[in-house]
């Protein structure tokens, strides 16, 4: 019997690596795990209020069909209303509501680019882009961020307009940035949105951790662009804290003509789909309404994390904490050039500790480690102490 053909676009090689199979191991023995990868709010003992929530959600008008491919009036009203409360503007129309921020890069990719086209990307940076970008058939040109002591990390401007070509698309910034918590600074904000203004291109802002600003730092979002078509991409995911209620959404900025255009055609490849649930979106005014709960608690867990980790850190020669300037996470470098998976599966296996490698973020040096600022404080301290033996031993 013929085997299936399956796309090429999913051509992809699925065995674990060494890092899954040593974690899938230690789930299987039922031993002990210090997860300093932690991501999920929902499961890092926060508190949240759980009856408003849940009354929202069970709001009577969600037991009534409305195809709105933008999204319910409501949900976009209560979008804007949460960058009004930033001091920012703006318009209910300028607002296309998606099931997550996932989902807002697949459209995005299929308004914008043709099979092989290139949309440029950060690195280090998130991993997820090379497996949307292969969903979409879509080439992703990577440019650098260049880290100094005492600046922090900044966009190496030459690199990234050395990656542009004739099949460029479109470039994508993460504000902050996701691991590195870099924000993009506002000259070299105005130098990019200059840069694809000239050359006709849009510019994507990820902006899901934009309010977890370290400090007193609240930057600006991206959807106040004005010289360059862009889209700033958020949802509750992070700002909420609630991941499982499902709902991100697009902002579009820039010229008036050309965010006209870009926002009917993303109504019609929405309309294909039409998949925001409701409930979620009949319940999107309260739930923003809520974020600043979460927040507070989020905000001082990563902030005590961060001083637990530089203060064991200072006195330890070769380990040091990079600068950041949002975001939850945490970039730990270490001195001596060292096998990141092997270092990563070793504190898995004899120490019972789970951190991500740096490769997985496309740091351009080896002897990297990202750290969840999320992770439980206890369960941080006594795995940090474990990565430094561990990593001093190596």
């Amino acid at each position: 019997m013929p085997r299936p053909r399956f796309a090429s676009r999913i051509d992809v090689d699925l065995t674990p690596n060494a890092l899954a199979l040593a974690l899938a191991a230690r789930h299987a023995s039922g031993a002990r795990v210090l997860d300093l990868t932690a991501a999920n709010p929902t499961q890092a003992g926060f508190t949240y209020p759980e009856a408003e929530i849940l009354a929202a959600l069970a709001a009577p008008a969600a037991l009534r069909y409305e195809p709105e491919p933008r999204g319910l009036p409501a949900a976009r009203a209560a979008i804007t209303a949460y960058y009004a409360a930033r001091g920012e503007i703006v318009d209910t129309d300028d607002v296309l509501v998606t099931s997550s921020t996932s989902e807002g890069y697949a459209l995005l990719m299929k308004l914008l680019a043709e099979p092989g086209d290139e949309i440029l990307v950060p690195a280090p940076s998130y991993p997820l882009f090379d497996m949307l970008a292969a969903l979409e058939s879509v080439a992703l040109v990577r440019y650098p961020l260049e880290f100094a002591s005492g600046r922090g990390w900044r966009i190496g401007r030459e690199a990234l307009e050395r990656a542009l070509s004739p099949r460029t698309r479109a470039v994508v910034v993460v504000h902050p940035n996701n691991p590195t918590g870099s924000y993009v600074q506002a000259q070299e904000r105005a130098w990019l949105e200059a840069l694809c203004a000239r050359r006709g291109l849009p510019l994507i802002a990820d902006e899901v951790f934009l309010d977890y600003g370290r400090g007193a730092a609240c930057e600006t979002s991206f959807a106040m662009t004005q010289g360059a078509l862009a889209f700033a991409l958020s949802g509750l995911s992070k700002l909420a804290g609630l991941p499982q209620l499902k709902l991100g959404w697009i902002a579009l900025a820039g010229p008036e003509a050309a965010r006209r255009e870009a926002r009917d055609r993303l109504e019609f490849i929405a309309d294909a789909y039409l998949s925001v649930g409701a409930p979620v979106q009949h319940a999107a005014t309260a739930l923003l309404g809520l974020r600043g709960r979460v927040q507070q608690q989020i905000l001082a867990r990563v902030a005590a994390n961060e001083g637990l980790l530089r203060e064991r850190c200072a006195d330890v020669p070769g380990c040091r904490v990079l600068e950041r300037d949002g975001g939850w996470y945490a970039v730990l470098e270490l001195a001596r050039e060292i096998d990141e998976e092997a270092l990563c599966v070793t504190l898995l296996e004899e120490h019972g500790v789970l951190v991500h490698p740096g490769f997985f973020f496309d740091f351009a040096r080896p002897g990297v480690l990202v750290v969840s600022l999320l992770a439980r404080p206890d369960e941080l301290a006594e795995g940090i102490e474990r990565v430094i033996e561990c990593a001093n031993s190596m």
